[in-house]
């Protein structure tokens, strides 16, 4: 088996759009085969300081790139109708046959409650997201075999069409979660799972969970793909490494469930009571590519097929190269 492979997580959240496409390019030159890029209206904190519009972003990678390209992830269960979801996604795979995949996630209040609606509790989060899904779905599967489509549900309506630009081959779609029913409920209904970096034993749940809904869907689990974020700290000292992660990240360091937080402002309260200790066992913070190659092995042994990485400094292109030289090519499976 393979190592899987290595994209870089491109943060609209932290970079300039023009800088964020000339580094997610600058990592292709290097060896990254992919990159994701977050939907977010609101960065996490005002340190950020960006937070560009995905969908033009994913265009520009398109042009600059040549490599896999997804939003990990946009939720559409608020801001986005799932159809114009669907629509976008079927323009970027028409326009860039076999790059693009479609990450979808159940939100967070930071970016969906801008237009105003009531924030509901997570079950409810998720079925919307479920039900966008099966929207999505409809018109890809619809679209492709020339047929009107509709659909009229708890949450959302339809009414008869199809999307008039497709690829000939529809987007993977993969739902992002770190819970176990929600996995299962995704092994299911989609084509892959996308996760976020937590122990090991949690993953390999999730893993297990998803597995089994596919086998109950009649599905093959070993063809779906398994994806991860991974956010980490390197800088060239460990003292950079770590002031980088407590200014640029402090939300990696923050043990409580962050969906219901609506404001940067908020969170940059919350993150005066973030301290160095409490990102162990959450992100990887230091400037020993060992130590880097070592955790993201861990990852790898699980059988991950792409890991996306995100270093949360400003030093993207030195870390780059590093990474590119001295730690991605040691990882195996």
């Amino acid at each position: 088996m393979s190592a899987p492979q290595f994209g870089y997580a491109a943060m609209l959240e932290q970079f300039h759009p023009t800088e964020a496409v000339e580094l997610a390019a600058y990592a292709e030159s290097k060896g990254f085969s992919g990159v994701m890029a977050a939907d977010h209206f609101q960065p996490w904190v005002p340190a950020q300081g960006q937070s560009a519009f995905v969908w033009s972003v994913l265009t520009a990678l398109g042009e600059r790139t040549k490599g896999d390209f997804g939003p990990g992830v946009t939720a559409p269960i608020f801001r986005w109708h799932p159809a114009i979801v669907a629509q976008a996604s079927a323009t970027l795979a028409a326009m860039y046959p076999g790059r693009h995949w479609l990450g979808l996630g159940s939100g967070e209040a930071l970016n969906e409650h801008i237009v105003g609606q009531y924030w509901p509790e997570a079950p409810e989060r998720i079925n919307r997201m479920f039900e966008a899904v099966e929207i999505i779905d409809k018109l890809f599967t619809g679209s492709l075999a020339g047929k009107d489509v509709k659909h009229s549900g708890k949450y959302f309506t339809l009414e008869s069409t199809r999307l008039w630009t497709m690829p000939e081959q529809r987007p993977e779609i993969l739902i992002a979660t770190a819970g176990p029913v929600t996995a299962k409920r995704a092994g299911r209904t989609v084509d892959g799972l996308i996760t976020v970096g937590a122990p090991l034993e949690k993953i390999s749940g999730l893993f297990q969970k998803f597995d089994d809904g596919r086998r109950e869907a009649g599905k093959d689990p070993a063809a779906a793909p398994k994806v991860l974020q991974l956010h980490l700290s390197w800088a060239a000292t460990d003292e950079e490494a770590l002031a980088n992660a407590m200014h640029e990240w402090p939300n990696g360091g923050m043990k409580f469930p962050k969906g219901d937080i609506r404001s940067p402002l908020e969170f940059e309260q919350m993150a005066k009571m973030v301290r160095p200790e409490d990102f162990e066992g959450r992100m990887v913070i230091g400037s020993d590519p060992d130590v880097h190659r070592a955790s993201i092995q861990r990852f790898a042994d699980l059988g991950f097929d792409r890991i996306y990485l995100h270093n949360v400094g400003r030093n993207q292109r030195e870390w780059i190269d590093v990474f590119s030289r001295d730690v991605l090519p040691k990882i195996t499976r």
